[in-house]
């Protein structure tokens, strides 16, 4: 394991594809791509190579460019008509094959940080609507936020209306920034209802769209495709400069439970904002990780010896065993009583 952490948004995790699709857009040839690569130190015989990768940094400093190049503020709303579910990868290859439009979505919450690592989504089941909340884990400038909004939106609705076979026009967008001079031309390219300043990036689909079967589910080519973004997230997750394995290893060596987040970023040389960011570039956080552990040794102690449910939650740091009995219930939902009498069973 190398000693000294590096940031997954310094890892590459970009193909070429999209940012010359970019230039295609923009009209760019060969010869002028170093404009459009300016500041990113990638030259132009690297974008055209297929086995570069591009950190999140370059990309993000590539769309920057774009977006002085074009001079057009609908660039990220133009940009999406392109990205169809064929440019993505795997990922697009899922969303094609998949059972229905449910399916993509919890797949796009698990692998998105293969595709996009500094990005992930959280879904969340209401009345009348799946809400797919967006969340980006690095500072984006307002002319960026908006744009990859808008892109954002673009990919998850042609995918959508692939998948359904038809415009998804119940849906609703809840942008995060103001509205912007241009925002009577969404509906050349977006579907639904949008709105504006929503305190997060939001897209609100209907329940029963998502359970509209995909005419074109083929379940070996999704299988396929979920094998092969499981193992590009596998690979992400076993780098051995993983911050989440790093934290795993310190708190192992610390008795447990005393280890805080505050000690682990000292120890790490960042500060406490910096370890939470990476963390959650990772899919993790601080309180996962430690929950993760104290569960593994809780319930180890339980299956495997005598002590007492005190004597336990002694042993991993809790001031009484009221609040250990609280967190083992969240863990396993069950009591250690009721966890060690099925084990024994």
């Amino acid at each position: 394991m190398q000693p000294t952490p590096l940031n997954i948004a310094e890892q590459g995790c970009f193909p070429p594809n999209y940012s010359r699709l970019i230039a295609r857009v923009l009209g760019i040839d060969a010869h002028k791509l170093p404009t459009l690569l300016a500041q990113t130190d990638v030259s132009a015989n690297q974008l055209l190579r297929e086995d570069t990768l591009l950190t999140s940094k370059q990309q993000i400093q590539i769309l920057k460019n774009a977006l002085c190049i074009s001079n057009d503020q609908m660039f990220g709303l133009r940009l999406g008509k392109y990205l169809t579910p064929n440019t993505h990868g795997a990922m697009g290859f899922m969303a094609s094959s998949s059972p229905n439009l449910l399916a993509t979505l919890k797949a796009f919450q698990t692998y998105l940080p293969t595709r996009v690592d500094f990005s992930h989504i959280k879904l969340k089941l209401t009345k009348e609507y799946w809400e797919c909340y967006c969340y980006f884990e690095t500072d984006l400038d307002a002319d960026i936020l908006r744009a990859i909004s808008e892109i954002y939106a673009s990919v998850l609705f042609q995918c959508a209306e692939f998948i359904v076979g038809m415009p998804i026009e119940y849906a609703k967008i809840c942008f995060s920034f103001k509205e912007p001079d241009y925002s009577q031309r969404y509906s050349e390219f977006l579907p639904g209802l949008i709105e504006f300043s929503s305190p997060e990036l939001i897209f609100k689909i209907p329940k029963n769209i998502c359970e509209i079967p995909n005419a074109s589910a083929n379940h070996e080519s999704y299988s396929l495709a979920l094998r092969e973004c499981q193992s590009m997230l596998d690979k992400m997750r076993n780098k051995t400069n993983s911050i989440t394995h790093q934290i795993e290893k310190m708190m192992l060596t610390h008795p447990p439970g005393v280890l805080n987040e505050n000690r682990a970023a000292a120890m790490l040389f960042i500060s406490e904002r910096t370890l939470a960011r990476r963390l959650t570039q990772e899919g993790s956080n601080f309180r996962t990780i430690r929950d993760q552990i104290l569960s593994q040794q809780a319930s180890s102690y339980l299956r495997n010896s005598d002590m007492s449910v005190d004597a336990i939650a002694a042993l991993l740091n809790y001031h009484d065993s009221s609040s250990f009995r609280r967190a083992f219930k969240r863990w396993f939902h069950l009591t250690p009583d009721q966890y060690r009498k099925s084990k024994k069973s």
